[in-house]
């Protein structure tokens, strides 16, 4: 049990906070790169930070303060230009790095300028069709550039959801694997009516440190130590990540009581399909309320974040039970407590990659990474454990576009179905 002091310490990530200021030294994906096919700006708040995200009409990416330092006006109605945005009020130019380099009015004649002009202002890198931005101290590390990015003949999709409520409690999840037999295989069940038995319990469990974060282990009645869910093990990527091979995981600040939810999909074409270049990796945001306000739980994701949010906005640990089971978040939050202090002390924290040439195709614990990777003929594909659902329907999160169906279908040579998430046991 945490006491108040030590919870704040772990969950308040605004300016200024000892949290904030470990997590704002890793990239951190904040958008994707296709959501600019068709807009040049967009408003978005990390860390506490109102901020303003923007491509050039040259084609790069900035991100700076959302407010003109002129009058304040709000940058995300700002007119891009070459090289930077300009304010739609007064016509104040920034660059990428935050610097006014045009103010029309008082350069015209004789007006003298004034003092130099400056909005705080991140990196942005693209990779993977997603945007990633540096919000810490220079030098920045290593952009990670996981194996799995670079896998030939696959169809990627990015996929974000807002979620009202403090990070950690959703990152808190990636190291709780007894969740799953409840929260995505038993509560399913019965709310589908189904009075059968429940699902195998898990037997054991274990969470291990690696150069990358954790590696969180299990398994279940009926198995042992060698069904890879143990031998292999899940990857926590450090700090707020969750690795599965046909999907990355993120849970980005936005706020103390909001998170943006980034899950980054992949999946091998059958290799009937091949060769496959994917033209465009599609961006699309995940509702997490139906038409009628109610919470979408039919998903698995969704389940997720159902349970993250019932904690409250910031979960209240000084009211915890901690048991057996927990063993993976007590680990957790040790580990980010030694960050905090390694911080402190003018180290790095655990995950940082500094040498761009040891940052190349980086591999991670991936269950089926050999199926993952190099693809099957599509009647193995449809058989395989991990695979196969995805060729039916994208169980992952509700709300997935037609277009991104559709694209989908037309990468695998294949018609989606209804996909019965009840009848489909998430290891």
């Amino acid at each position: 049990m945490l006491t108040e002091e030590m919870n704040r310490l772990l969950t308040e990530v605004g300016p200024g906070t000892r949290m904030g200021d470990l997590l704002r030294r890793y990239w951190h994906p904040i958008a994707g790169v296709s959501e600019f096919d068709q807009r040049s700006t967009k408003p978005i708040r990390l860390f506490g930070e109102n901020l303003v995200l923007f491509k050039t009409r040259d084609g790069r990416f900035g991100l700076i303060d959302r407010r003109c330092a002129h009058r304040g006006s709000d940058l995300s109605f700002g007119i891009v230009e070459d090289d930077g945005i300009r304010c739609s009020y007064h016509g104040w130019q920034y660059d990428l790095a935050g610097a006014c380099t045009h103010r029309p009015f008082e350069e015209t004649g004789d007006r003298r300028p004034g003092k130099p002009v400056q909005l705080a202002a991140y990196p942005v890198r693209a990779k993977a069709g997603m945007l990633w931005a540096y919000m810490g101290p220079q030098p920045a590390p290593e952009l990670p550039d996981w194996e799995t990015f670079n896998w030939p003949n696959c169809f990627a999709q990015v996929v974000i959801a807002e979620i009202p409520c403090n990070w950690l409690q959703c990152q808190e999840n990636t190291v709780d694997p007894v969740h799953f037999e409840w929260m995505h295989n038993n509560a399913p069940k019965r709310r589908a009516g189904d009075p059968g038995p429940y699902s195998p319990k898990t037997l054991e469990m274990r969470v291990d440190d690696a150069e990358f974060g954790l590696i969180s282990r299990r398994y279940r009645e009926g198995t042992n130590e060698s069904t890879p869910l143990w031998s292999i093990g899940r990857a926590i990527l450090w700090p707020n990540g969750w690795y599965f091979g046909h999907h990355f995981e993120w849970k980005v600040p936005i706020d103390d009581v909001n998170t943006l939810f980034i899950t980054w999909s992949v999946l091998h074409v059958p290799t009937e399909c091949e060769p496959y270049v994917q033209p465009v990796i599609p961006t699309w945001h995940a509702p997490i309320r139906d038409e009628n306000g109610e919470w979408i739980v039919s998903h698995v994701g969704n389940q997720d974040i159902v349970a993250w949010i019932s904690q409250g906005p910031i979960a209240d640990r000084t009211r915890e039970t901690l048991s057996a089971s927990d063993r993976g978040v007590v680990a957790l939050r040790r580990r980010l407590i030694e960050d905090l202090d390694a911080v402190a002390a003018g180290s790095d924290p655990r995950g940082i990659i500094r040498d761009p040439a040891r940052n190349v195709n980086l591999v991670l614990p991936c269950i089926a990474r050999d199926e993952l990777m190099n693809g099957l003929p599509r009647a193995q594909m449809l058989k395989h454990p991990v695979m196969g659902p995805f060729l039916h329907d994208y169980y992952s999160m509700a709300g997935q576009p037609d277009s991104v169906r559709l694209a989908f279908e037309q990468a695998m040579q294949v018609e989606q179905s209804s996909f019965d998430v009840h009848s489909f046991v998430p290891q």
